[in-house]
């Protein structure tokens, strides 16, 4: 929720890109989709990396190609006025693989126990769904909580970096390895709080 606030911010700094990426003729959808693709490569480097420092800052900067794109297709198409219901639902399934392609990369290579990594991914969908849950009951698109996607991506490009310059373990765990758990902890409080908010809504 902290970086989601940035949104106007940082969607000011974007529009220029987006314009000219708009100028070239690629779509809203083909920019989406590119997002997947690293966001793929992002998870199977993270899996691949067995405690390789460089590869682990690679899929981090994929991360970030991933996060960047993925707030670029909205701008483009806002300002190709090409903005449809298929294109947000598009961003949205592409988003939901993102987040388990880069998650499960993460535990699946190794850096938490595999318990740790499945009640954090169920918490990171269960948070996603209840946002989008919302708007289907017509109470618009809720962001709310104490964790949501660009959190996310901050904290898991952070931790990459992180652990790129310090490998060793604090408390059992590595930087990725926190990075998991308080993602896991923080998206299931974000899952409550939009239940919290949306049973209210509902009032």
């Amino acid at each position: 929720m902290t970086f989601n606030a940035l949104r106007p911010v940082a969607s000011k700094i974007l529009e220029p890109m987006a314009v000219g990426i708009a100028k070239t003729g690629i779509s809203p959808n083909t920019i989406s989709i590119i997002s997947l693709l690293f966001a793929a490569l992002a998870g199977i480097l993270y899996y691949k990396s067995a405690f390789n420092p460089f590869l682990v800052l690679v899929a981090g900067l994929l991360v970030a190609l991933n996060s960047l794109l993925d707030a670029m297709d909205g701008l483009v198409a806002r300002y190709l006025n090409a903005s449809s219901a298929r294109g947000d639902f598009l961003d949205h399934v592409i988003d939901r693989y993102s987040d388990v392609f880069i998650i499960c990369g993460i535990f699946f290579g190794g850096y938490v126990d595999w318990q740790i990594g499945v009640i954090t991914i169920v918490g990171v969908l269960l948070t996603s769904y209840l946002g989008t849950q919302a708007q289907a009951l017509h109470l618009g698109r809720y962001y709310g909580g104490i964790i949501g996607r660009a959190d996310r991506l901050v904290l898991i490009m952070l931790s990459s970096v992180i652990y790129y310059f310090y490998q060793a373990e604090v408390l059992g765990f590595s930087s990725l390895g926190w990075m998991i758990l308080i993602i896991g902890v923080g998206s299931h409080i974000t899952a409550f709080q939009r239940i919290a908010h949306i049973w209210k809504q509902l009032e």
